[in-house]
């Protein structure tokens, strides 16, 4: 708790109900934040006042402010202008900073008679040489894997022709995206002509390549060297091919920028695809902290920090939800532009499949960043944005309850961690206080499984963790089955059902005011759908087992002197009837609680059937 709350707070309520800047700062004097508001008296009060509903970055924030200063606009156009200037200038440690820190990009020549293309971002005095620079670090990238795919030329870190022959050529040869120069039956003459056409290439003098290779096919078909003359017809292709995908333009605007997001293990990961002259020229992505604040606010929050570093504006700037301020952003854009600049978001159409194209780079460099699969990203993703979750189900229980006309009453636990079945933490519970009840068993269960929680949850493992969500086998009648025990144990875990349709298949998720039709979202419909039958499998497979030792149990207690509490110590020492019906009087006294005449009577019935 920040020593002087109750100062910054006094001097917060003695702000006025104008826009402005706020700039908090550190006991040395440091600016860490900088923010505008349109009455700087409520939005600056804000932060001293209740600390329970800030996220962590602010309540970090919060803590480390010794003072604030304040400036006071005209209007809060200008209250945004001041603010993205200053942001600029200060770089405050606590404020979103999408810096255009990328430098430029070079084309990387090295090897002697083999030659080796690479996209590097820096030149050094290594003795090879450099084309460039270029602004675009995506584009270089790029240009040269499509050169070396279409050429054929090697990638890898040998050195030719030290190496010929040294190792089998590796996938790359396999696959015909590599000419194999380590199999050493590639000429030196050979592969400098493809090398110098994929620097034509690069040049952009794709005509010149075409003529050339174009040339060479027909030369070699008339020498009669049908294989060489395929070759050239390959290249030949590949290079057509690229330019009808380069062809493909989105004619609705010439100039724009799309931004969109993933959110993932209280990670964000902001994708900026940049076009011009309706062709992607450009990627930029960055990762930071999860924030409370509206999707809306943190939209906005990025437009001005990346544009703050940035003079580049585009005419038109598309993102995947609604902006805080778009007009004042939008005219703050225009201004430093010099032109128009449009914000929209779009919902149909050409632009709204760019966004999504957008948010599917954001969900795949947020897995690769997390060391997941997209696929497990964006289902879990998606589920968390349909039940309106605050964090990423990442791991998730589930129960189900089974029985044969009330008898042998057991549940079942499974869970899902990181989107896949995590057998380790799967548990079994055999119900003890209701007998043909589903509901009283599902509280019985969840019941035991949270007191498990108080005595564990040190370890942090196990019943030690809470989970992220569980998911009940079941409508809301199960969903309200529990809910009293989440405020019993003054727990926050959401809690929602699984409904079947008439053919058991999955259709919704219940909660407790009504459903969520799941149906017409593919993933989250297949992912809860393998949950459910999971669960199900796992909860009938443990009904069955001691439905079948009930049933055991049930056969010993016919002899004389044998209850059902001795049938469970054969039954626990043998393991089978079989193993019972063979062993010997004395090895029948080893079982506990079994004497000698009781062994005797259990020998005699299963020989004598007495």
């Amino acid at each position: 708790m920040n020593p002087n709350m109750k100062q910054l707070r006094k001097k917060a309520m003695s702000l006025p109900l104008l826009p402005g800047v706020y700039i908090m700062k550190d006991k040395s004097d440091k600016i860490i934040y900088i923010g505008k508001a349109k009455k700087l008296k409520n939005r600056v009060s804000q932060y001293f006042g209740s600390q329970n509903n800030h996220p962590v970055k602010v309540l970090k924030m919060v803590e480390n402010v010794d003072h604030f200063d304040y400036i006071v606009t005209d209007s809060e156009f200008e209250a945004l202008v001041l603010e993205a200037s200053l942001i600029k200038q200060n770089k405050p440690k606590y404020n979103i900073l999408l810096k255009d820190d990328k430098g430029y990009s070079y084309i990387r020549i090295s090897g002697d008679k083999y030659k080796k293309l690479e996209a590097v971002l820096q030149k050094y005095d290594d003795g090879a040489k450099y084309l460039g620079p270029y602004t675009s670090s995506y584009s270089v990238k790029q240009s040269v894997d499509t050169a070396n795919k279409i050429f054929k030329l090697y990638t890898c870190n040998k050195s030719f022709p030290r190496d010929f022959r040294k190792t089998r050529p590796c996938l790359n040869y396999y696959i015909s995206q590599c000419c194999g120069v380590c199999t050493g039956r590639i000429s030196e003459e050979e592969y400098s002509e493809s090398f110098e056409q994929a620097l034509k290439f690069l040049k952009g003098d794709t005509e010149s390549v075409l003529k050339e290779l174009q040339e060479k096919m027909v030369e070699a078909s008339e020498n009669l060297e049908f294989e060489n003359a395929a070759k050239y017809r390959d290249k030949i292709k590949a290079v057509k091919n690229m330019q009808v995908k380069q062809k493909v333009i989105y004619k609705s605007v010439e100039q724009q920028d799309v931004f969109a997001t993933a959110e993932h293990d209280d990670t964000i990961c902001l994708v900026v695809l940049r076009f011009d002259n309706g062709r992607l020229y450009d990627s930029e992505h960055f990762f930071f902290e999860s924030s409370e604040e509206s999707a809306e606010i943190q939209r906005s929050n990025y437009i001005t920090s990346f544009y703050g570093m940035r003079n580049n504006i585009p005419k038109q700037i598309t993102l995947d939800g609604e902006a805080e301020d778009s007009e004042l952003l939008e005219r703050w854009l225009t201004q430093k532009r010099g032109k128009k600049v449009n914000i929209v978001v779009p919902q149909k159409g050409e632009q709204a499949q760019l966004v999504n194209m957008c948010r599917e780079n954001a969900i795949d460099k947020l897995a690769l960043y997390k060391g997941k699969s997209g696929k497990t990203v964006a289902v879990l993703e998606e589920l968390r944005e349909l039940l309106g979750l605050k964090n990423s189900p990442d791991y998730i229980e589930s129960y189900d309850i089974s029985h044969t006309a009330g008898s042998d009453s057991v549940g079942g636990m499974v869970v899902f961690k990181d989107g896949k079945p995590f057998k380790q933490a799967y548990k079994r519970f055999a119900i003890k206080g209701f007998a043909n009840d589903d509901y009283g068993s599902m509280n019985e269960v969840l019941d035991r499984r949270f007191n498990e929680y108080f005595k564990n949850k040190d370890s942090g493992e196990g019943f030690g963790r809470l989970p992220d969500l569980i998911l009940l086998d079941g409508g809301v009648g199960q969903v309200n089955a529990v809910m009293p025990l989440l405020e019993k144990y003054k727990l926050d875990v959401p809690v929602f059902g699984m409904v079947k349709d008439s053919k058991h298949r999955t259709r919704a998720i219940a909660q407790n005011g009504g459903e969520i039709a799941i149906n017409s979202k593919r993933q989250v419909f297949t992912f809860v759908s393998q949950i459910q039958d999971e669960v199900h499998r796992y909860s009938i497979a443990y009904h069955h087992k001691k439905h079948a030792k009930s049933n055991l149990s049930l056969s010993l207690t016919q002899i004389e002197g044998v209850g059902e509490k001795k049938a469970k110590a054969l039954l626990k020492h043998f393991k089978t009837i079989k193993a019972i019906k063979n062993a010997s009087v004395e090895e029948l006294c080893e079982a506990q609680g079994i004497s000698e005449k009781i062994a005797k009577n259990i020998y005699n019935f299963y020989r004598t059937g007495d």
